[in-house]
This record gives structure tokens, sequence and C-alpha cells, in this order.
């Protein structure tokens, strides 16, 4: 018993470790993105847009509303969790005074700046998910096209949406 309890802890500890690490937040946020994607487009396809007769025309917009509402999904986790401490310093560094940005202003341009950042990931994912499409089961199709735009969509976001 006390050797399994040695190991949990063990494992508690490196999972603390790690999500002290920004690429592992990240990798996480995105992997809730990916649920929340991979639900909308399954639920549009097969049932919402089960009006659009072609399914594959239905994919373009099953496919358009599964990632506007994941990449939302994306921004609200990175910007309470993945960024946080970027976002309490720049806070902490804000002068006061009729000229600063309201917290609203300051939420639309980081949605703005995290979209732009985001949309040669989101370009990339649209059209290798649809290309793969002609070949593999589109959820299979969509998860690859996901795991190969989180790349970009990290570095661009880390460099720009939340820069220091």
């Amino acid at each position: 018993m006390s050797q399994r309890m040695g190991w949990q802890r063990r494992l508690y500890f490196l999972i603390e470790w790690l999500k002290g690490f920004r690429y592992f937040k990240f990798g996480l946020v995105g992997a809730s993105g990916t649920v929340v994607n991979m639900a909308v487009l399954f639920v549009t396809q097969e049932y919402l847009f089960a009006a659009i007769a072609e399914p594959r025309n239905r994919l373009h917009a099953s496919l358009a509303l599964a990632i506007a509402v994941a990449t939302l999904n994306n921004f609200t986790w990175n910007r309470l969790w993945t960024w946080a401490d970027r976002l309490r310093e720049a806070a902490a560094q804000a002068q006061p005074g009729p000229a600063a940005p309201t917290g609203i202003a300051v939420f639309l341009g980081q949605l703005g700046r995290y979209t732009l950042a985001s949309w040669f990931g989101i370009a990339l994912q649209y059209g290798l998910t649809l290309w793969l499409a002609h070949f593999l089961h589109y959820m299979l199709a969509n998860v690859i096209a996901i795991l190969l735009a989180s790349v970009s969509n990290f570095l661009a976001n880390d460099r720009w949406t939340f820069r220091r």
C-alpha cells in the first residue's frame, strides 16, 4: 500500500512540475479544445446540418463551426491559465489614467490577436482536414490536422498575443 502511495505521489509531483512549462499547459488546453472541436464537428456533421444532403458540402460548414467554437474555448483557457502570469505582470505594470485601456478593450484586443495569430493554424487545420477526408474518416482527418497545426498556434500566440 505504501509503495502504491509513493508512486501516486511521484506522479502528482511530476504533473505539478510539468504544469510549470507553458507548452505543457498549452497542450492540455489544446486537448480540451480538441474534445470541443470533435464534439461540435460530430454533432453538426451528423445531426445539426443533416439537411445539407451532400456530406462533403456539410463538412465545410461543420468544420468551420467546430473550429470557431474550439478557438473560443482555447482562447479562454489559454488566457486564464497558460499565459495568466503575463496578464498579471501587464496589469501590475499598467499606468492608471484616462488613456489606459478598459478591461473589455484589453480582452477584445487579445481575442483579436489570438484569432489572427491562430489564423495560419486554423487555415492549415481546415485545409488539411478537407484534403485528408478524401482518404480517411473525417474525424481522424481532423485530429491529424489539429496536431499538425498546434505547433504554429503555440509559437504565434506565445510571441505575439500574450507576449511580455
